[in-house]
């Protein structure tokens, strides 16, 4: 059996006992709560891991692109939630094709996205279910008061091939209270004008684990909740010790004894950081932090009187993992120092 010591760098390393670990948790909670669990594949873009959270429970899987859902129809996967809006004759060619494989939902936030849904979907019997978007305070897409929402699931329920499939949300990390009255009250303006709204849809790892029994939210979509990253453990979601997915590098440059440089860069590690102040740190070496890239290169800052060898092997743990992962075309599996399975990141740059 190969081991990490046999890989070339960077390599994207998976603890497979560890993401197993973060699934097994986050479904537990749900259950608990009396949530739907929807996991976001963006984090993984596997269909390997997409099935294993769908067999620990997950009503199904979260997609934002339709090439993303097309790869994981052709793995199997049978219920796919795309909360984007749809736009363009080719995308919606092949989305009413995904529609006729799988049980598929959709969003919309305007009156232009559901023209063009309704002008591709037509059939009454089998109509696609279309949520309604909302900005509970991300300040990204959404409708902007519960009248719009309540405007936009009329006009939805009106078409012949569409129907009303409840309420969508991404709201602003750590303001799931303000996202909470948002939907409460647009719910209520739904109910109030004869129209049922069963499912209300909302992401986002972090303030998953604040949600209780008590919630208007029925369902969740967690993405970064299986491999974890520093971003989630600034915000309390768990440690370094839950983390599953790391980057392997090698040390290529001691300049200084406070600085050395990894063969990874902006190309493996991303620079997407989340407001953080640095881009990665080392396991095992504490006070080492990533606090430079260029594209190929990577400096880390060294503390107390560490220092690295050139030639010398670190495993960083990103900021950011989802960006990460759409930056390798494969991903190694493994066990300790044993790699378990190679997977290709097949979800990885899919068009549309």
């Amino acid at each position: 059996m190969p081991t990490v010591h046999d890989l070339d760098t960077p390599s994207i390393l998976i603890d497979a006992a560890r993401a197993e670990a973060n699934i097994a948790r986050a479904q537990a909670h749900a259950d608990k709560n009396g949530l739907k669990l929807r996991p976001h594949i963006k984090t993984h873009k596997l269909p390997y891991w997409a099935k294993k959270q769908v067999a620990a429970g997950a009503v199904g899987i979260t997609c934002q692109k339709i090439g993303e859902a097309e790869v994981m129809a052709d793995a199997g996967l049978a219920d796919i939630f795309l909360p984007y809006n749809i736009l363009g004759r080719a995308k919606l060619e092949r989305l009413l094709a995904l529609h006729r494989r799988v049980t598929l939902s959709v969003t919309a936030d305007s009156t232009a996205t559901l023209e063009g849904l309704a002008a591709s979907f037509a059939d009454g019997g089998h109509p696609l279910p279309v949520l309604v978007e909302c900005d509970t305070g991300m300040g990204r897409c959404g409708v902007q008061t519960a009248d719009e929402a309540v405007a936009l699931a009329r006009q939805i329920d009106r078409a012949g091939g569409l129907t009303f499939g409840g309420l969508m949300t991404y709201p602003a990390a750590g303001r799931a209270a303000e996202a909470e009255a948002w939907l409460a009250g647009a719910r209520q303006a739904l109910v109030a004008s004869g129209l049922a709204c069963e499912r209300i849809s909302s992401g986002g790892t972090p303030d998953m684990w604040r949600s209780s029994e008590a919630s208007v939210v029925t369902e969740y979509r967690p993405g970064t909740y299986i491999y974890l990253d520093r971003y989630q453990v600034a915000k309390g979601v768990g440690t370094l010790d839950d983390c599953a997915l790391t980057v392997l590098a090698t040390v290529v440059s001691h300049p200084t004894p406070a600085r050395a440089i990894l063969d990874s860069g902006s190309k493996a590690l991303s620079s997407d950081t989340l407001g953080l102040p640095e881009f990665g740190e080392l396991l095992g070496m504490p006070g080492a932090r990533v606090t430079g890239l260029s594209e190929e290169h990577g400096t880390v800052t060294l503390a107390n009187g560490a220092s690295l060898r050139i030639g010398e092997r670190v495993r960083v743990v990103p900021d950011h993992c989802c960006v990460v992962t759409n930056l390798f075309d494969q991903v190694h599996l493994i066990d300790g120092d044993k790699v378990l399975e190679t997977l290709p990141v097949v979800a990885r740059g899919r068009m549309g």
